[in-house]
């Protein structure tokens, strides 16, 4: 076998092989306090890219946003990790955006530990001591305690995400299920709000007037794609409790758009679409977008449509540049 075949079987294996997932904040702890075993003070930045390297992770999981939009995953990982080994007093931040290891972190790398979690700096009474500030009291004297268990590989973001992510997919299960119970014609109007919020149609009462109103063949209404109307766009609103939507009615729909000599068109259901009628739309000429229950649920949330907030937390960082010239 050559050389060039030998490395191509290689990078496979190591393809298949490979954990793609983002390590946890208590993964990271032990090779951020290995980085640090030089005794040098290390930029915080140019840590998370040594350990971005070591973890092999690729650009993708580098860019990878928290929920909140405001930081890598990553970057907010390791700075969890780094915040941890700091309260256990095995690092230490000599001036800002810099940190150091210090007698006791060496101390503990010479016991070559085979990982650092929790349960490790559990040992050190300061951070007993920092657990003991992170609990508060919530509205009925329970103890709450944020991602510092031992049983706990979440930082506090990553928590605040996973609930979110709960919350968020019990809501969109709620409302596309309360959807496929209204009425049709309380579908239509529904339609009519969603392509509003999301910025087609132009007004309200213009969108209004467009929908349930062709009846030509598989078209239920026409919508502007702009508040000038350049464009239009032609849609098809199914509201099946149950079934899918498969080609035979895509096609319908294609056709109607190719008499209309249109080429634009939303076919917007609350049920899903067969395999064949995704791989048709990829295929014909005329741009078809199909919204399923799901997507369509999604986008109700995401737009604000049916649903109302319940409740806002601010989530906030330290200003930096306010004290740029301390």
């Amino acid at each position: 076998m050559s050389n060039i075949g030998f490395k191509k079987i290689i990078y496979r294996l190591k393809g298949i092989f490979r954990t793609v997932a983002i390590p946890n904040y208590q993964t990271i702890m032990l090779p951020l306090l290995k980085l640090a075993s030089d005794g040098k003070e290390h930029k915080f930045s140019q840590a998370v890219e040594e350990l971005a390297n070591e973890f092999n992770l690729t650009a993708e999981e580098r860019n990878e946003l928290l929920p909140s939009g405001s930081q890598p995953v990553f970057n907010n990982r390791v700075g969890w990790a780094r915040s941890y080994l700091k309260q256990a007093g095995l690092l230490e931040s000599p001036r800002r955006g810099f940190f150091t290891i210090t007698p006791k972190g060496l101390e503990l790398l010479s016991t070559n530990p085979v990982k650092i979690d929790v349960s490790v700096l559990e040992q050190y009474p300061e951070f007993i001591e920092f657990k003991k500030r992170k609990k508060t009291k919530s509205e009925n004297d329970a103890q709450i305690e944020i991602s510092t268990g031992q049983d706990s590989d979440l930082t506090p973001e990553d928590s605040l995400a996973e609930a979110y992510k709960l919350l968020r997919s019990a809501l969109e299960s709620e409302v596309i299920n309360v959807v496929k119970e209204a009425s049709p014609s309380f579908f239509e109007r529904l339609v009519v709000d969603l392509l509003v919020k999301m910025g087609y149609g132009g007004s309200r009462q213009d969108a209004g007037k467009a929908l349930g109103k062709s009846g030509d063949g598989g078209i239920d209404g026409i919508i502007n794609e702009d508040r000038l109307g350049l464009d239009v766009i032609y849609i098809q609103a199914k509201r099946w409790s149950e079934g899918t939507v498969g080609r035979p009615e895509i096609q319908k729909f294609a056709g109607a758009l190719q008499g209309q000599r249109a080429k634009k068109g939303v076919f917007i259901t609350t049920s899903s679409f067969t395999k064949e009628a995704i791989k048709y739309v990829s295929r014909i000429e005329s741009k078809i977008i199909l919204i399923d229950g799901e997507r369509l649920a999604k986008l109700m949330v995401e737009h604000n449509v049916g649903v109302t907030t319940v409740g806002i937390y601010e989530i906030k960082k330290l200003d930096s540049d306010y004290f740029e010239n301390e």
